[in-house]
């Protein structure tokens, strides 16, 4: 048991490792105007926080199918964390791509409702992203919030979706930066991930 939360440990914070490594190698740039200000990405942070989930995992005995569907979940919610720190932006790559290898592998499965249940979470989004000009909430963290719907299921996405906004209005109130962009997308990687490491994984 030891042995193997240690060496599930080791591979989730190498996946964020290399989710990262991505990040800065293929989407790097300049920021985008009007985003929000950009940051020093806590690197070591995250990639604690994937040992940690990974070691969660094993230790909940999590089957190895479900076990590299989150690795490869913090990998991606790595990069894209890195991305919109550094840059404002959550590229397309990061979210249509393997949202439609989810919706695809939905209806080859006969889980037509895939689409559905990522598009329903991603719709409060969408409307402040056209609310605000894309501005307030960009186009990218809806499409990254229909991702999110497509791993979690409906209600979990909306559940936790809902708990990060509070938690990113609160943290914008403290530190008084209510009328600034914000990069949200952190907190919706963080949203999607917890819950999929909560899993009981069946």
């Amino acid at each position: 048991m030891i042995v193997g939360i240690i060496v599930s440990a080791l591979a989730f914070g190498i996946f964020a490792f290399a989710g990262i490594l991505i990040a800065k190698t293929y989407f790097n740039g300049a920021p985008i105007a009007d985003g929000p200000p950009v940051a020093e990405p806590p690197v070591i942070a995250l990639l604690i926080a994937a040992a940690v989930a990974g070691g969660i995992c094993a230790y909940r005995g999590m089957p190895p199918s479900a076990l590299g569907i989150v690795a490869a979940s913090c990998a991606l919610m790595a990069a894209i964390w890195y991305t919109d720190v550094t840059r404002g932006i959550v590229p397309d790559s990061l979210t249509l791509v393997p949202l439609i290898a989810l919706i695809i592998a939905g209806f080859l499965t006969g889980r037509w409702y895939v689409a559905v249940v990522a598009a329903v979470p991603a719709a409060p989004f969408a409307f402040m992203a056209w609310r605000t000009k894309g501005i307030g909430m960009g186009w990218g963290d809806v499409k990254l919030a229909a991702l999110g719907g497509a791993l979690l299921g409906m209600k979990d996405a909306m559940l936790a979706f809902a708990v990060v906004s509070i938690v990113a209005i609160v943290i914008a109130k403290i530190q008084r930066r209510e009328k600034q962009p914000l990069a949200f997308a952190p907190y919706l990687a963080t949203a999607i991930i917890i819950p999929l490491v909560l899993r009981t994984g069946s």
